[in-house]
């Protein structure tokens, strides 16, 4: 599942509160656009020599040793792992004026899963909104091409206001070997919804909108080993920045309701897949959670 253009969507929860005291109207520069377009190229570069062989596949893996065993420890008892990011660049090769990049990366285990499994899930684009209600409306898969996927989802937020996006993506799926597979996914519509199942309802076009989401790209990663599958997330975002003079008040909430949000689509894609593998994978995975070894 892409559940970054979930995840990532809980950032307007944060971005919300900025409609209390500053006016639609918002869109990114062309300047702030560049700006993300190279911080994506620069981190697509370096996840290419990730998924290289000898490339560490997930991020996990480039942790120090005694570090990534107590990630492994963490994940093996159901716990979702996340860490914020940043992608070194050259002295003045970002600027992005009026908008902020989120960055996050993600980590959950699966136990008793295959990798087979977990596509056959994420890809069942049709049935989305089931799993990951409230934030999820409605999801569809609008066409497919092999591995190639264009889909739709209506998400909703609901914190000091209410905000709801329709959004499509082009997504595309790559099985690696037969224990890794990848994903991509590059968002092509990202539109604002005024008075949302009401008569009226409208989109709003670039220029009127909040600016609570512009652009988002995902990247989803999927290794079989240790008895079930590793599902990582990281996600690149950009949205409208924080009003001159309100940081205070508005920077840490943006900072930590991602993390909050990515961590809740991890957690419901690994409850979603157990629940699929039915009884046994269930036992296996409360075995884990009081501590035992699988």
């Amino acid at each position: 599942m892409h559940g970054v253009q979930r995840f990532r969507f809980g950032l307007l929860a944060g971005a919300a509160c900025l409609t209390v005291i500053a006016p639609a109207a918002a869109q990114p520069t062309p300047q702030a656009e560049r700006g993300f377009d190279r911080y994506v190229q620069l981190t697509e570069q370096r996840m290419a020599a990730e998924t290289r062989p000898g490339g560490h596949f997930l991020w996990i893996d480039g942790l120090p040793e005694a570090q990534r065993r107590s990630v492994i420890t963490q994940l093996e008892r159901g716990t979702v792992v996340s860490q914020q990011l940043t992608t070194p660049a050259p002295a003045g090769e970002i600027a992005t004026p009026g908008a902020l990049i989120h960055h996050w990366v993600g980590i959950v285990f699966i136990p008793g899963a295959k990798v087979s499994d977990v596509l056959t899930f994420v890809q069942d684009y049709d049935h989305q909104q089931n799993y990951y209600a409230p934030e999820v409306e409605r999801s569809k898969l609008l066409e497919r091409s092999g591995n190639d996927f264009k889909i739709y989802l209506r998400l909703k937020q609901t914190d000091i206001i209410t905000v709801v996006l329709d959004t499509d993506y082009d997504v595309h799926y790559e099985q690696l070997d037969s224990t890794h597979a990848s994903s991509r996914s590059y968002s092509t519509r990202v539109a604002e919804i005024d008075h949302p199942d009401e008569a009226n309802e409208r989109a709003l076009s670039p220029g009127q909108d909040h600016g609570f989401l512009w652009r988002i790209d995902s990247y989803w990663r999927f290794e079989e080993k240790s008895g079930g599958v590793f599902v990582q997330c990281e996600a690149i975002s950009l949205t409208r920045d924080v009003p001159l003079g309100l940081g205070w008040m508005v920077a840490p909430l943006i900072e930590q309701v991602p993390k909050q949000s990515l961590e809740f689509t991890l957690g419901a894609t690994r409850k979603a897949v157990l629940g699929r593998l039915g009884g046994g994978s269930a036992r296996q995975d409360e075995s884990l959670r009081q501590g035992n070894q699988p």
